[in-house]
Order: C-alpha cells, then structure tokens, then sequence
C-alpha cells in the first residue's frame, strides 16, 4: 500500500509572540515493513534555524525557531510511505510462555533484549500499579504464549473500554481510564502499556495513523483523518510485535508509523516554548490518502481532483 499523509498544525495567537522554539516528530520513520518515500516541513512563518536529528529512540525530530513577531504559527508535515504486507500469518501460539519471556528478557545480554529493558519500566505517563496487573491477569494465565496473552489483553480491552474523547485529556490519569473504561487511542495504548508492563515484559508506545474509509457510496472527506496511537510488545529472539486495542487488530497495511517511545510524551507530535502569545486556539488537520485506491477508484477527471488533498 502507498499512502500519501498530510498533517497541518494552525496555532493562532490573541498577542504576538516574539519567537519560539519548536520539535516536531511528524516524519514518519523506515522501520520492517515501511519504507519513507518522501517527506518535508512547511513551516510559517519561515524559521530562522531549522536542524533534523534523531532521538534517543530513533525517531525523526525537526527542531526549528522563529525569531520575528508573530500571531500565528502553521506546521504542515507532508509524506509518502509504502508499507508492505506481513510475510505469513501472525502465529498467537508460536513461541515460548509469557513468564519464560519475562525471564529471558531480563536475563538476556544480546542487543535487543538490552535496549527493551528501557520499556519494561516505568515511563513518565505509565506508572505500573495494582489495578493495572490485576486488570492484566486476566490475560497472562501461566504457562500461555506471550502473543496469545497480549492479543486477549488487546481484544478486552477493546470490549470493556468505551472508545469516548470527550472523556480524557493529556493529562488524564490512567488510574482514572482504568476506573471508568473510558477514552480514546492514547489511553487504551497507555492501558495495555502498563498492564504489560505490571507483568515484567516490555511494551513501547506508538505513533502515527490509520488508514479511515467512509461509509459506502459517501466520498472521502479531506482532513477528516486524525492521528492515531497503538502499542508494540516485544518477544525475545523475535522483535517487536504491534497491536491495536483501538480496532481490535493486529497491524497490517493500513497503519503508518511515525515515532515510539515510552510512552506519548516521548512522541508528542509538536511541542516547544514561546514568548508571549497570550490566549491559544489550535486546530490540527490530518488526511491520509490511499494513492493506490486513488488511482484505480477514480472513473473520470472530475472524480480524480476530487480525491486529491
């Protein structure tokens, strides 16, 4: 699948800001599956410095200021991605049990298990806590496969949880989701997150989007999409496995990966610090276009200008 993402920040500013600084993680990253085809920044008004590097984890981070006054600030993300399908069928029962995982995770000194263990702690938004395990337990009967016991995790969670977003907010606890099974992408990746985590194993926090169709005969609407946020385990002597509480799914081509971290403050789409501003309105716009089905779907002219963004 080929897909073509456009993400587009507007901050407007009751008072003028005299400059700021800013990092955006809205470049989707190469990771097995995904190749980045192409992407840049549109940034106004134009920045003064404007530097890439990667971060810790190895995401992509734009880092940019803006020294002249202003009274509103616009970022648009443009990209193209190909993501290719999974080779074979995800085996839920393959694989050793959950608990010897934990074991060879924690004992294990090659690479990859040594940089998991940095997911298998506490990150500043997933604190683990009793209500997490014992939501978790379950899932994570002795003796079960990891990927059996994370995928009943991920479709309970879609069953007991309320998908709702006028429910949380960023800085809503977890505690709080746990209690009211209530919210919203974030939430649910957070959930699974420190339910896996109450369990010894490393879980990391993605994200990026999702591919959204309309309903039948109803045409795509433009900006409609938003971005979206799921989570990954990792199996020792295999990797990192993905998986999608939200849809009750494992990822397959409609996923586009932009960051991991911890959790969502490792990923925070655009952050940074201004001077001055005042009162903030902020509207955020994301379209993800399927160019494969752009091209085949469209019957004349009219109809092709119509799909594009």
């Amino acid at each position: 699948m080929n897909y073509r993402i456009v993400h587009r920040t507007d901050y407007h500013y009751a008072e003028p800001v005299d400059s700021g600084y800013n990092e955006a993680r809205l470049l989707p990253r190469a990771v097995p599956r995904q190749l980045a085809l192409s992407s840049s920044l549109s940034i106004d008004p134009p920045p003064s410095d404007y530097r890439e590097r990667l971060d810790y984890f190895g995401n992509r981070v734009a880092g940019f200021s803006i020294d002249q006054p202003h009274h509103a600030l616009s970022v648009t993300a443009t990209s193209e991605v190909s993501i290719e399908p999974r080779s074979g069928r995800l085996d839920l029962f393959e694989g050793e049990s959950w608990d010897a995982s934990r074991e060879r995770l924690m004992q294990s000194n090659d690479p990859e298990s040594l940089l998991a263990r940095d997911f298998a702690l506490d990150s500043p938004l997933v604190a683990v806590q009793p209500g997490l395990a014992s939501y978790a337990a379950g899932s994570f009967a002795r003796g079960r496969s990891l990927l059996q016991s994370v995928h009943d995790l991920m479709e309970r969670i879609h069953r007991d949880f309320r998908y709702d977003p006028e429910f949380t907010t960023l800085s809503t606890p977890l505690a709080q989701v746990l209690e009211h099974r209530r919210g919203v992408c974030q939430d649910f990746a957070h959930l699974a997150i420190g339910c896996i985590r109450s369990h010894g194993l490393a879980a990391r926090y993605v994200s990026g989007y999702i591919e959204t169709l309309p309903p039948p005969g109803k045409p795509r609407l433009v900006g409609a999409d938003a971005s979206h946020a799921w989570f990954s385990v990792f199996v020792p002597g295999s990797g990192w496995v993905d998986f999608d509480p939200t849809n009750n799914q494992v990822p397959e081509t409609q996923h586009i990966t932009v960051a991991w971290g911890r959790d969502y403050a490792d990923v925070t789409p655009l952050k940074g610090i201004i001077f001055g501003g005042g009162m903030m309105t902020l509207k955020v716009s994301v379209d993800v276009l399927n160019l494969d089905t752009a091209v085949v779907a469209a019957p004349s002219d009219s109809a092709g200008a119509a799909a594009q963004p």
